[in-house]
């Protein structure tokens, strides 16, 4: 297997982006974290919010005078897009579309909207894409201990010939290359950042914990040993992969465990259950999941309510709220 090239400080111009005024459309949980580093490695930038709601607030009290999209685009360079997926195609009609100048560079941090051609850019704007892989306050947090959160980086379009240039100082310019940054496409970013959500992170542990939870209660066992051996554990396990791999966590547990890994892993996550998550990323790279969520968003999200609220009302959740309200180390 090939091993992919990193890209670091040195393989990065910031002083690309001297002179360049950049927009950061949304003050949200990415958009701040951009704006405030971009801001502190010398850019221009300025903020897009609409007025009202808490991103505004926090814009403000953060020493932004936020405008509206609008307003945004027909001043700037660069076009940054840190706003929902489901909502990027109508302020793409509606406020970028008519007020974008030409030959100005437009990016995102997720390619949703490109690869299911929600937006269609013009052929004369740089398209790319910049994404922390990480959430906005680690991406803030790192940046201002020095250090910074890995990026995907990928280009679209290349109408001015430096787009993967820009897309390197853009990078630097919120600490990715600290980090390291990743080469990547719109495409292959996209699906396999909704079929790990779907698989495993979002979709595949949820279910997988409550099964877990549901599966001791039903036997007999207290709810409250049940919650901490297949949810509050979980983050001790995730912890150590993260530090080590797979490794470093089998060299923590006990021999117990590791031998427990072993025998019944492959009884929870079968060939049946391989052959689902091929279904789940046939679905993704059709589009019919990105369809699907773009109609549930269009008759008011009825499903997605209605899940929210059932899995809000689990005994898991109940049980695990009480006894979070006692563990004082974990309320901030």
């Amino acid at each position: 297997m090939k091993e992919a090239r990193m890209y670091y400080e040195n393989d990065a111009d910031l002083s690309l982006l001297k002179g360049k005024t950049i927009a950061v459309l949304g003050y949200g949980s990415q958009g701040h974290a951009h704006a405030l580093n971009l801001k502190d490695s010398g850019l221009n930038v300025i903020v897009a919010q609409r007025p009202g709601g808490d991103n505004y607030k926090k814009a403000i009290e953060d020493g932004w005078k936020p405008v509206s999209v609008a307003e945004a685009v027909k001043q700037v360079d660069w076009v940054h897009i840190l706003l929902p997926d489901e909502v990027q195609k109508k302020v793409w009609e509606e406020d970028i579309k008519p007020n974008i100048k030409k030959d100005v560079i437009l990016s995102f941090a997720h390619g949703f909207n490109i690869r299911f051609k929600q937006i269609i850019p013009t052929p004369d704007l740089d398209v790319i894409m910049i994404a922390p892989k990480g959430p906005g306050h680690l991406v803030r947090r790192q940046y201002e201990e020095g250090k910074g959160v890995p990026c995907l980086i990928a280009v679209e379009q290349n109408a001015s010939g430096k787009a993967k240039d820009f897309a390197l100082a853009y990078a630097k310019g919120i600490g990715g290359t600290r980090g390291g940054v990743l080469e990547t496409t719109f495409a292959e970013e996209t699906e396999t950042d909704l079929f790990g959500e779907q698989v495993v992170l979002c979709g595949g542990l949820v279910e997988l914990i409550n099964s877990g939870f549901e599966t001791l209660v039903a036997a007999g066992y207290q709810p409250e040993i049940a919650y901490f051996e297949c949810l509050h554990e979980v983050k001790l396990i995730v912890d150590l992969i993260f530090e080590g791999g797979f490794g470093k966590m089998n060299y923590s547990v006990s021999d117990t465990a590791e031998y427990g890994e072993y025998v019944s892993g492959k009884r929870i996550i079968t060939d049946s259950t391989r052959e689902a998550m091929k279904k789940v990323l046939a679905d993704i790279q059709s589009g019919k999941f990105a369809n699907n969520w773009l109609e549930e968003n269009r008759t008011g999200r009825p499903f997605f309510k209605k899940e929210r609220k059932d899995v809000s009302e689990r005994t898991v959740e109940k049980v695990g709220a009480r006894l979070r309200s006692k563990m004082s180390w974990i309320k901030k």
